[in-house]
């Protein structure tokens, strides 16, 4: 299912492949506190972020570099997971950088992908998995026409203690 990743532009972005030279980067964003408080995968070091950017390059991944439009300066990831050709379905997951945050960017970035995701890849169905604390994810899936499907109670450890997660999800109605 998985196609060549080609670059999306906006005015003001640029979502392009993730390369290898981005690992740095990528450290930055899921070693940070603030970034990993509701992701679910974090690393303490730039050797263990390899296996990250071995996800990446899986075929049921497609991920890109959210970053400036001249490339300068790099804000976070986002892609799609877990693709299945077999159900026309994947999830979709971002993550930025906090310096980032309330920006806009996010609310930019999540059309494209799901847009490359209904378009490019012919899929029906784009899910998003939030934790049920996450209260600025959940507003942004609501404001991007993502439709609460409910809640999975105390489905995952984390740091020790059960955490409860939101089901959303966008339906391609072209």
């Amino acid at each position: 299912m998985k196609k060549e990743i080609l670059p999306i532009k906006t005015e003001r972005l640029l979502l392009r492949p993730i390369i290898e030279s981005d690992i740095q980067n990528i450290y930055h964003g899921l070693s940070h506190p603030l970034v990993i408080k509701h992701y679910g995968i974090s690393f303490d070091s730039l050797e263990g972020t390899k296996e990250q950017m071995e996800w990446f390059e899986k075929p049921t991944q497609c991920w890109w570099a959210i970053c400036s439009l001249d490339n300068q300066t790099f804000y976070g990831a986002g892609g799609l997971n877990d693709l299945s050709q077999e159900h026309k379905k994947a999830e979709i997951g971002l993550w930025l950088l906090p310096d980032c945050w309330g920006k806009g960017i996010m609310g930019e970035a999540m059309p494209l992908i799901c847009n490359y995701g209904f378009d490019e890849l012919g899929l029906h169905r784009i899910e998003g998995f939030v934790e049920s604390d996450n209260q600025n994810c959940k507003r942004a899936m609501a404001k991007l026409d993502f439709e609460y499907e409910g809640t999975m109670k105390d489905c995952e450890i984390k740091n020790g203690r059960y955490v409860s997660v939101d089901i959303y999800a966008k339906l391609n109605t072209k």
